[in-house]
């Protein structure tokens, strides 16, 4: 019995090419690799490359959005698949931020960047993977410190591809005060180090001293700000390979109160947005970027069938709907023409932390592109049917 058991396994055995695995789990969800690592060493090896890891990310096929979600004091976050309906519970899974300080703590999301979500916890700062729950806590900034009556008042998170770097911006001002920004300072992943930009005063505020976190498009971050010396609302620009800031106007025609408007990237072919939140909510697109000429009223969202009478946008899903926050902890789905169709609460909070983050198995920060290592792998005839299975979430 035995001998036929080792004559027939030989014979089942298959030997495929390096590059015909590699294209194959290039193709797979993160959920699925992420399990596939238990297959055998050659596998784990494979899937825990860096350059595997950057590879399966751009591939667009396998790049799976999903929103991040939670109550700032909770230790349960729940990652939500957005394009499903609202009420499957299938589609969302708990994660835990348990490699945060215990409990009582604040925590905060300062940006979301190809699959990272910046968590601020305690004056303390951490990357966090959704995906794989990598973290890093970031090394806190010796130039803040120096001068306690400084804010921090815009806040972004972006990656600057042209050096492979991670970056978290802050831009500060004094406190009780309406004088301009006058420090802005970088943080590189890469570096591991602060860095302060000299020569930096222009004339933008923040409303009631809250932070506004940066909208990452088109290798910038974009905040709404209080154009104070000119009486007016605007968005500035941060390049992030440039490290220079920009202004970008809004639509002549948009009418809302600072506190009531936010930025979001919307559509298949994305633009950014200028969105009106209230009783009816207002989305404006910028077809052509930085061309003030094209802001265009795109959509008007009865927010009637919502019980707060608020509409944010957050991301739009695969059949083109737009899924927003209520203001409060629930989430909304309406269409491409601005009818609300579904609404669900998460929690009985009066607030929640929200953002969309790209599923990836990147770790921190990937090498440079290079080959494979040359090496080919044996796959019998049970891992070969396990590759022509399904996977979903």
């Amino acid at each position: 019995m035995k001998t036929y058991c080792r004559s027939r396994r030989t014979k089942n055995t298959r030997h495929l090419p390096q590059e015909l695995i590699i294209q194959i789990l290039l193709r797979l969800p993160v959920k699925s690799l992420v399990r596939f690592k238990c297959v055998c060493k050659s596998w784990l090896s494979l899937i825990s490359d860096s350059h595997f890891s950057l590879s399966h990310f751009e591939q667009t096929a396998t790049r799976t959005e999903r929103l991040v979600f939670f109550e700032p004091s909770a230790m349960e976050v729940r990652s939500i698949d957005f394009n499903a309906p609202l009420y499957d519970d299938s589609a969302s899974a708990v994660l835990n931020l348990n490699f945060l300080p215990p409990k009582p703590y604040d925590v905060r999301i300062r940006g979301s960047c190809r699959g990272f979500v910046l968590l601020e916890c305690c004056q303390s700062l951490w990357m966090w993977n959704p995906s794989t729950g990598v973290h890093k806590q970031l090394s806190s900034s010796p130039i803040m410190p120096k001068d306690p009556m400084l804010l921090t008042f815009l806040f972004g998170f972006g990656y600057d591809p042209s050096t492979d770097d991670y970056l978290v911006v802050k831009v500060l001002r004094m406190a009780f005060s309406c004088v301009s920004a006058n420090r802005v300072e970088i943080f590189s992943v890469r570096a591991n180090a602060w860095k302060e930009i000299e020569g930096i005063n222009f004339s933008y505020l923040n409303c009631f001293n809250d932070i506004k976190v940066g909208l990452l498009f088109n290798g910038a971050l974009h905040w709404l700000v209080d154009r104070y010396d000119l009486g007016k609302n605007a968005i500035v620009v941060f390049d992030l390979r440039k490290r220079s800031f920009s202004e970008i106007s809004l639509p002549r025609d948009f009418e809302w109160d600072y506190n009531t408007f936010d930025l979001v990237v919307l559509g298949k072919i994305p633009s950014i947005c200028v969105v009106g939140c209230c009783s009816p909510a207002e989305l404006w697109v910028m077809e052509e970027y930085k061309d003030h000429s094209s802001w265009t009223k795109s959509i008007v969202v009865s927010v009637d069938d919502i019980p707060t009478k608020y509409f944010s946008p957050i991301c739009s899903t695969k059949c083109n709907d737009i899924v927003g926050i209520d203001g409060s902890t629930g989430l909304a789905k309406c269409s491409d023409k601005g009818k609300v169709q579904e609404h669900r609460y998460w929690s009985s909070s009066y607030t929640s932390e929200v953002a969309v983050y790209k599923e990836n198995l990147v770790t921190l920060l990937s090498q440079r592109r290079s080959c494979f290592s040359p090496y080919r792998l044996q796959v019998d005839v049970y891992i070969e049917s396990l590759l022509s299975l399904p996977c979903a979430w």
